[in-house]
């Protein structure tokens, strides 16, 4: 921070407020996520600063004009106040694109990323005060406003389908239905996770976008996406993308209240990739795979539009890692949401690994130096409320989750289909018989089907999967559906494992039932383990971490059944899953 900033700030915030450090530390994206584009307008309140202006030193817009985006010290106006940004860059969550408004006002930045806008953000902003604009500068109480373009406006149109966390930067998720309907999640209903604007590359540029490759020496190679497809063997895989916020919403719902985009079990997807090996680029570059050095210990991505994130260079060149520069998603160019024309995937890792739109990589000794990487997708312990984002590691590899992504009573189709010969785990339900609306019950229960996902990252296979109808009390195995077997899967296991059930809701396990026109209630839980034995834990409480990362509780999902269920009939009917 610059000494005037200093002086105003001791002077005008107070002593206490000094230890700028503490303030960096707890600056971080989540904060700013946690309130969506799309929440009423009564949660977009306007902001007050809680600063006097009347006690700053006045301040003329040309001295403001003169800590533009190339000033050591960079100021921006909000409203009729300036700031000292020096010290808020590190920390900002969009890093540098903050520079944007050097010298001037942020205000059209912030009318576009709404997110800002919050009490929150503008008690961390008015710490970096440095004074106020002269009134001759200002109308209506604000300086002229830039006029700028909209970043988000050339931004691809997205399926309909997709649950929308926030439009801008857009965050949606794949629904239910469509992770039940298929193995490969299809490129519309892909799960979109983006930081920032999509990039804009035209489909004749793209085989002469550049990548970078920089070695620890300093010595760098050039290539574009056209060397790159001619000049390297070309790999397909098979691999689920995960956000480290999946299901998060649980957490919250569970446990306590998380910072970050409340994702339900929809931040998601499986597809195929199509690419060259990013071990294959670095030694073609000049890195010694069998003795990289000392100095090379991470590979750091570098992204279009400002996000970066890093690898362990351990993991970028196992011959078994199966890391890809990616072209092709389902068979066909990448979309320009998932990182057309090249994107890393990083298979068996949190999917903020997987940089989209690469154009750089650098091969350090230090991982990514972004917000991303160094304050972010990381886990705390339930107790820690104060952020000691040097204490852990970022998030790689990622736990064994699973979910429920649809339920539904048993269609009147097929009450004796016994399901694939595939099957692993079988229960037979006996005595079904139709109640008035099509769907099997039997005395005292109800033929239900449940469906889903289970998967365990860094190339573990999905072993088993228990599901129950009770709440937990009792259990049973659900059928594994191996629909993977004629795609290329690569080394490992990097893909998930879809999941069905078919069992019956008996009254035996619904506690306080009210027969009388009241629907009954029960919750259908599942959980995976994985071929290492690993297993999910049961309850949030014990995982529960502020940034609401890595949420792979127990899957809870509650069930309404219709109080017009037949509890009589005596039926004779029978269905085997």
């Amino acid at each position: 921070m610059s000494i005037l900033a200093q002086e105003c700030y001791q002077n005008h915030i107070g002593a206490a407020a000094v230890n700028i450090s503490a303030t960096l530390s707890v600056f971080q994206p989540e904060y700013v996520e946690y309130m969506p584009a799309t929440a009423p307008k009564s949660q977009h309140r306007e902001s007050e600063s809680v600063i006097d202006k009347h006690t700053l030193p006045t301040l003329r817009l040309s001295q403001v004009k003169e800590h533009g985006p190339s000033s050591e010290a960079p100021w921006i106006v909000y409203e009729d106040k300036v700031y000292d940004i020096t010290d808020w860059i590190p920390a900002h969550p969009g890093g540098e694109i903050i520079l944007r408004a050097a010298g001037g006002s942020i205000e059209p930045y912030w009318d576009i990323f709404s997110i800002h806008k919050t009490q929150y953000v503008r008690d961390i902003l008015d710490q970096y005060v440095v004074g106020r604009l002269h009134d001759d500068d200002l109308v209506d109480g604000r300086p002229m406003q830039d006029q700028i373009q909209d970043p988000f406006s050339v931004d691809p149109e997205r399926d309909r389908r997709l649950r929308f966390l926030t439009q801008k930067p857009c965050n949606a998720e794949t629904p239910g239905d469509e992770l039940a309907n298929s193995f490969l999640t299809s490129n519309e209903t892909f799960y979109i996770r983006n930081h920032m604007w999509v990039p804009m590359v035209e489909n004749p540029e793209a085989d002469k976008h550049e990548i970078t490759i920089e070695l620890p020496d300093g010595d760098s190679k050039l290539y574009t996406i056209g060397d790159l497809k001619a000049r390297f063997k070309q790999h397909l895989i098979t691999a689920a993308l995960q956000c480290s916020g999946n299901r998060r919403k649980d957490m919250t719902d569970h446990a306590n209240k998380t910072n970050g985009l409340q994702w339900t079990a929809g931040a998601m997807s499986c597809a195929e990739w199509e690419g060259v090996l990013l071990r294959d680029v670095l030694e073609d570059a000049g890195l010694s795979l069998d003795e990289p050095g000392k100095d090379a210990q991470h590979v750091q991505f570098s992204a279009m539009e400002a996000y970066g994130a890093s690898i362990p260079l351990a993991t970028a060149i196992d011959p078994r890692g199966d890391v890809l520069l990616a072209f092709k998603m389902n068979g066909k160019p990448l979309p320009r949401d998932h990182g057309f024309p090249v994107r890393a995937v990083v298979p068996g890792h949190v999917a903020a690994r997987s940089v989209k739109w690469v154009k750089k990589i650098v091969v350090s000794d230090e991982e990514s130096n972004t917000t991303w990487q160094r304050r972010d997708y990381k886990c705390f312990g339930p107790n820690e409320k104060t952020q000691d984002w040097d204490k852990y590691k970022a998030i790689q590899e990622m736990p064994v989750t699973s979910a429920i992504t649809r339920v539904r009573p048993k269609p009147a189709s097929d009450p004796s289909d016994s399901g694939p010969s595939d099957c692993v785990g079988e229960s037979s339900i006996q005595d079904t018989c139709l109640d008035s609306k099509g769907a099997y019950t039997r005395r005292g229960g109800e033929v239900i089907e449940l469906e889903g996902y289970a998967y365990s990252g860094g190339g573990h296979e999905i072993q088993r999967v228990d599901v129950s109808l009770d709440g937990g009390k009792t259990w049973d195995q659900a059928r594994l559906l191996h629909e993977d077997a004629h795609l290329e899967r690569g080394s490992k296991a990097w893909c998930w494992k879809r999941w069905k059930y078919e069992g019956i809701v008996t009254n035996g396990g619904i506690e306080d039932i009210n027969y009388q026109g009241v629907s009954r209630q029960t919750t259908f839980v599942v959980k995976a383990t994985d071929d290492a034995y690993n297993t999910q834990p049961e309850r949030y409480q014990s995982i529960y971490n502020l940034r609401g990362n890595l949420s792979t509780a127990w899957h809870r999902v509650n069930y309404s059944i219709p109080p017009d269920v037949d509890r009589t009939t005596d039926c004779t009917r029978k269905a085997t899953v």
